[in-house]
C-alpha cells in the first residue's frame, strides 16, 4: 500500500529531497486511489502548501508541532504508557514483530515512531496492515483531533488514515477530550520535566534507541533487509 508510504513521508521531518518529491507523492495517491475524494483533495491542498513554503519555515513548524511537548508526540506508546517501564517492553515487542517479518531498523529511531510504523505497514499485505493500523486508531484519532483543534494542516494526514480504516466508536468522546484540553503541560513545564526524567528505552538495541534525532541531525526512516530476506525498499514509491 504505497498510500501508507506517502502518509509516512508526510509525517517525517522536512528535508530538501522530501519537498522535491511531493509532486510524485500526490501522483501515487491518485494512482492507487485508496482514499475517498474528500481526504485525497485535502491532502493535495496540504502538499501544495508544503511545496510552496520555504523549507526552513516547514522545519520550524514541524518542530513546534511535534517536538515540543508530549500531546502531539509521534511516538505511539508515549500516549499509552507515558514514561513507564511498560513502554520499553511494548517497544521491544514491536521491534520483534518487525524482525519476524524480515526487517531491521536502519535509523536512530524508536520502533513506535508513527512514520516508521506506517512504512512497515506499507510493505505488509493490505488486510494485515489495515488490521494493525486499526489497533492504533484511538491514539491516531486523538492526535488528529488535537491537531485539528490547533488549526494544524497536519490533521489532513490523520484524517486520511481514519478514512482507510474507520474511526473508533468513541470518536466523539475523543474530539470532546481534545477540545477540552488546556495547554500542553509538558511544554509549560518542559525544563523541569526533562530534568526529572532522564529515561532511555532500548539502549542496547542495535540501530535503535534514544529519542528522535535533533532536527539538524534527523535521519529518514529506513529499513534494511535481514540476511536471507529481500523485502521491497521502504523508500521506493
Amino acid at each position: 500500500m504505497k498510500t501508507l508510504k506517502v502518509l509516512s513521508a508526510l509525517l517525517c521531518y522536512p528535508q530538501p529531497e522530501w519537498q522535491a518529491a511531493l509532486g510524485e507523492m500526490a501522483e501515487v495517491l491518485d494512482r492507487e486511489n485508496l482514499l475517498p475524494e474528500r481526504e485525497r483533495r485535502a491532502l493535495r491542498m496540504f502538499m501544495n502548501q508544503l511545496e510552496r513554503t520555504d523549507l526552513m519555515e516547514l522545519q520550524e513548524r514541524y518542530v513546534a508541532s511535534f517536538d515540543r511537548g508530549r500531546a502531539l508526540s509521534l511516538h505511539l506508546f508515549e500516549h499509552i504508557h507515558g514514561q513507564s517501564r511498560d513502554r520499553g517492553q511494548a517497544m521491544v515487542n514491536l521491534l520483534e514483530v518487525y524482525r519476524r517479518h524480515g526487517f531491521e531498523l536502519n535509523a536512530r529511531e524508536l520502533p513506535d515512531y508513527i512514520p516508521l510504523f506506517l512504512e512497515y505497514l506499507a510493505q505488509r499485505p493490505a488486510g494485515e496492515a489495515l488490521d494493525m493500523l486499526a489497533e492504533t486508531m484511538h491514539v491516531l484519532s486523538l492526535l488528529g483531533a488535537r491537531l485539528a483543534e490547533r488549526g494544524s494542516d497536519y490533521s489532513a494526514v490523520f484524517d486520511a488514515i481514519a478514512a482507510l480504516v474507520g474511526e473508533p466508536a468513541d470518536i466523539e468522546d475523543i474530539r470532546r477530550q481534545a477540545a477540552a484540553e488546556g495547554p500542553d503541560q509538558t511544554v509549560v513545564n518542559m525544563d523541569q520535566i526533562w530534568e526529572e526524567e532522564a529515561v532511555t528505552f532500548l539502549a542496547n538495541q542495535e540501530g535503535c534507541g534514544g529519542n528522535r534525532p535533533t532536527p539538524g541531525a534527523a535521519q529518514p526512516v529506513q529499513w534494511m533487509p535481514r540476511p536471507g530476506s529481500t523485502p521491497q525498499s521502504a523508500r521506493s514509491l
